[in-house]
């Protein structure tokens, strides 16, 4: 499969897209703002402690305080475990001095209050950004990524990636990581350092380990809530994270994001400058690439197949729900087979859409329901083989008798459609509006309620003008039964500037 990235930045915003041949997968926007702050690191102020909850509210100089749970919040004074451990159990000092923080935390589990208190300073990061009406979810648990190892300091585990399967090449990378490290910190070994050699393992090492250390020490000077270390730009994310493991070409629109690129690849991986592209066309990048398209098709609620069948995504609250329909198509034998071709179409859309929108958290899929089980497995089965190109982690439980199948999903930021759209002005993100007829309604019902505390000889209604028209045409006979049940005359203004569910009543007094 041939992957490349291409990324259009603009002064306002950036946006980068993973295309697999030639088929936009994935896509990330960075408008500058709080939406994508995962892997910041901040000093925050607890503002907040929820016992009920074992949760506490941290300002980290955000709009919104960022949220940390009681298994999230870590204590490097190793003296505080002790005093805490002391207070519960009784032990002396000496008794504790064979044993290791972690040990003494098996014996004893702590509650957040033992933990932290209001107004306490505690140094965080970003472990979800803010997603909707909640906060960004935070931990003290910190990790710095690099280019072959992610630095974990408040660990000693060293971790060797999946993607990784060689069990001698896993050995000899476990080996040379705890012979280079020299402080108690724990990495992760990425799938980048397959088949590296020691000298850019320990390079980078001490680089994260520099880098941690200078977030200590801003931690002690800085004020609370501070920014203490921005992760990546959006461009720069997506060369460590992308590029160097799996794309074999970027195509880069703006020379300065071009450059930085290309010095960022001079630090880490110089042989790879040579998979970087500046774009020199007239038309924008996107259009060049046929992108657009995709994007606009991904924010729709319904989404056709190619058969004539169509698949609904609906985004609610709690999850998401996508329903597959056979829409125009109708087969060409019996009913059972036409409804197999749908569901395995839609299987591939559905895997390709969950990617693309970034959708996450309880997703239910509605299949059309299929008598055989044996063509139950084959839906299944095809949307757990379709569900492998995704990097975010899923679990899939086999279709339910109401042929549902329920799934979970990596949820770390908002989907598409929340990024880049908002709430419909009229409805409210309710998605429907009162139909012309029940407003009709409604403003007969309205005026009945009134017409007693009005000493008016008429009124005048002023409506959007669609609603005027139905009023002055196929509800007349309406209007005229009111005016003459209340004894007054009604006049209707059409107003262009009115929401189709706004209407205003005045009396007029006099002539």
């Amino acid at each position: 499969m041939y992957k490349q990235l291409v990324i259009n930045a603009a002064e306002h915003e950036t946006r980068v897209a993973l295309l697999e041949d030639g088929e936009i997968s994935e896509f990330y926007v960075d408008r500058g703002d709080d939406s994508d702050i995962a892997g910041n690191i901040y000093k925050g102020r607890v503002l907040r402690v929820l016992p009920g909850m074992q949760a506490a509210f941290v300002n980290i100089g955000l709009s919104q305080a960022g949220f940390i749970y009681v298994d999230d919040v870590f204590y490097d004074n190793f003296k505080e475990y002790e005093r805490l451990f002391e207070m519960e159990s009784g032990e002396d000092e000496d008794s504790l001095e064979d044993n290791s923080g972690s040990e003494i935390l098996d014996k004893r589990d702590f509650t957040i209050e033992e933990l932290i208190h209001e107004g306490q300073q505690i140094l965080v990061q970003a472990a979800k950004s803010p997603m909707g009406t909640k906060g960004a979810r935070i931990s003290a648990y910190v990790s710095l990524p690099g280019r072959f190892l992610v630095l974990m300091p408040n660990s000693d585990h060293i971790g060797i990636s999946r993607r990784i399967e060689d069990e001698v090449e896993r050995a000899r990378l476990k080996a040379m990581v705890e012979k280079l490290r020299t402080e108690d910190f724990g990495y992760i070994v990425r799938t980048a350092a397959d088949g590296e050699k020691e000298e850019k393992l320990a390079y980078e090492m001490g680089f994260l380990n520099n880098l941690w250390k200078n977030i200590q020490k801003k931690f002690e000077t800085a004020p609370a809530p501070s920014l203490l270390h921005q992760e990546l730009s959006i461009s720069l994310r997506a060369v460590r994270d992308l590029l160097i493991q799996e794309v074999e070409k970027l195509v880069i629109d703006s020379k300065p994001t071009y450059d930085s690129v290309l010095s960022f690849l001079d630090t880490y991986m110089p042989s790879l400058k040579d998979h970087v592209v500046f774009y020199e066309g007239t038309e924008p990048v996107f259009d060049a690439y046929n992108l657009e398209g995709d994007i606009s098709r991904a924010l729709k609620r319904k989404v056709w197949l190619k058969s004539g069948g169509y698949i609904l995504i609906e985004l609610t609250e709690a999850l998401v729900a996508i329903d597959v329909n056979t829409g125009r198509y109708v087969g060409k034998h019996n009913l059972e087979e036409t409804i197999l071709k749908t569901n395995l179409e839609a299987v591939k859309e559905i895997a390709y859409q969950i990617r693309l929108r970034d959708l996450g958290g309880i997703i239910i899929i509605d299949f059309i329901d299929m008598e055989k089980k044996s063509n139950q497995e084959k839906v299944y089965n095809a949307l757990q083989e379709a569900l492998k190109k995704d990097k975010s982690k899923t679990h899939v439980l086999p279709i339910s008798e109401m042929g549902l199948i329920q799934m979970t999903r990596k949820r770390t930021r908002d989907p598409l459609t929340r990024i880049l759209c908002e709430p419909c002005l009229y409805c409210d993100g309710e998605g429907y509006l009162l139909s012309r007829q029940s407003i009709c309604y409604n403003i007969y019902r309205e005026i009945l309620r009134d017409v007693h505390d009005m000493d008016g000889t008429r009124l005048t209604l002023r409506v959007n003008p669609q609603i005027a028209e139905l009023l002055l045409g196929e509800e007349n006979p309406l209007v005229a039964h009111l005016e003459r049940s209340i004894g007054k005359q009604i006049v209707i203004y059409p107003n262009p500037k009115f929401h189709m569910e706004q209407f205003d009543i005045f009396e007029v007094i006099g002539q």
